[in-house]
């Protein structure tokens, strides 16, 4: 069974949490990549696609509210939308990534990164080993399994 480690890009493109947003999206399409692992010095901290791109472009929602013996009770936690205002405003990677990113390690099997890939709408795994990013897999890389397989 092919490994993470056997169908990862080794050496992927990073950013850090620096970054502004215009250079990291030019990043994203120069090198026709869905994703890129966001590093603060050697540690991963997030995970910037370009879905948390796309995000900055949409209609804020504002909670819904009910009342209750004359108090108002918000339906979502603030913290929410501070988050959501936070991603809509970002002027820099660091505001706009996937904090805590979901990642594999390089002996993380096909089938666990696929089924990680599709239960968690995922489609750039950062691989890392003993606290470091050694290289991400993609979704194209578990597509061209099936190629190179001939399924």
């Amino acid at each position: 069974m092919l490994k993470a480690k056997d169908i990862m890009t080794a050496s992927p493109i990073t950013l850090t949490p620096e970054t502004d947003i215009v250079t990291a999206v030019k990043t994203l399409l120069d090198n026709k990549i869905n994703g890129v692992p966001v590093l603060e010095g050697e540690k991963l901290v997030g995970v910037l696609t370009q879905s948390d791109l796309v995000a900055q472009q949409k209609e804020l929602q504002l909670p819904s509210f009910f009342t209750l013996l004359d108090g108002v009770f918000p339906l979502a936690s603030y913290e929410e939308l501070d988050k959501e205002m936070q991603k809509i405003s970002a002027i820099v990677v660091g505001q706009a990534m996937t904090s805590n990113p979901t990642f594999v390690s390089p002996e993380a099997d096909l089938t666990q990164i696929a089924t990680i890939m599709a239960e968690q709408k995922l489609y750039t795994l950062p691989v890392v080993n003993e606290g470091k990013l050694v290289g991400v897999v993609g979704k194209e890389d578990v597509l061209r399994t099936l190629v190179e397989q001939g399924q």
